[in-house]
């Protein structure tokens, strides 16, 4: 565990002083409550039908939020690492593989959950000055889900874009296959508002689209149980442990150490 927090450290270390980095974070986690701003003063969003419009907007933007706030450091800590030849040295110390993937996990983490955190900071400004309506949950209620479907979600978010980025030999791989992943729970979110009918109950335990039916739901006053919220949760952890066991084996792959 030591030297998954010293990995940690050093990668949030590292990234912490790039500005450009950063500035990219904050403008993708940005991005949706602009959007939502902008559409709020026009007249739909005035309407009857208003309030939906905006929480249905609002819940896709910050499920594409768990995905993009950790997005470059994924990409720099494993691809950007292979491409300067600076990874083989490291796979090559005592520590283990899954260590060092477990320690860069660490750190797009965190950096995912601070891109979330000024995402939802940014809407509950937007949407207490601009919906017609609050939210049909109270504060708590809404923390309580929050937590239970995004936190765990981009952990899950993290950890795949690592093993995407570990099967990548640059930046720029890395990044066009990223790019295409965010795009995932974008049309899961829109597939969802557009077409509410054909979510089934068991589709809650599902990562992503369970997400997209708890954050909606709660806005909206379509509630879900506290039984599907921690399976949905379970499910998640399950898929996050899932995915570094994989990046991990991918960086114990020959072509990796021949570099």
């Amino acid at each position: 565990m030591r030297t998954c927090i010293t990995v940690a450290r050093k990668e949030l270390h590292d990234h912490l002083r790039d500005i450009r980095s950063l500035g990219s974070t904050v403008l993708y986690a940005l991005m949706g409550p602009v959007v939502v701003g902008v559409v709020s003063l026009s007249p739909a969003a005035s309407g009857p039908r208003g309030s939906y419009i905006l929480f249905s907007m609002a819940s896709v933007f910050v499920l594409v939020a768990a995905f993009t706030g950790g997005m470059n450091v994924a990409m720099d800590v494993t691809a950007g690492e292979r491409e300067r030849r600076s990874l083989v040295p490291l796979l090559l110390n005592r520590a283990s593989w899954q260590e060092i993937l477990v320690g860069k996990w660490i750190a797009v983490s965190i950096f995912a959950v601070g891109g979330l955190t000024v995402t939802l900071a940014g809407f509950a400004l937007v949407l207490a000055k601009d919906a017609p309506e609050p939210p049909a949950a109270p504060a708590p209620e809404l923390f309580a889900w929050m937590s239970l479907g995004l936190l765990p979600l981009a952990f899950m978010g993290a950890a795949l874009q690592l093993l995407i980025a570990t099967r990548c030999r640059s930046t720029k791989e890395a990044q066009s296959w990223l790019m295409v992943a965010v795009f995932v729970p974008m049309v899961a979110g829109m597939g969802i508002v557009f077409f509410p009918g054909w979510t089934d109950r068991w589709w809650m335990i599902m990562p992503i689209v369970g997400q997209q039916v708890m954050i909606a739901g709660s806005l909206t006053g379509n509630g879900v149980s506290l039984l599907a919220g921690l399976t949905l949760a379970g499910t998640s952890a399950a898929c996050t442990i899932a995915a570094l066991l994989a990046g991990s084996v991918g960086l114990n792959q020959d072509d990796v150490l021949a570099d």
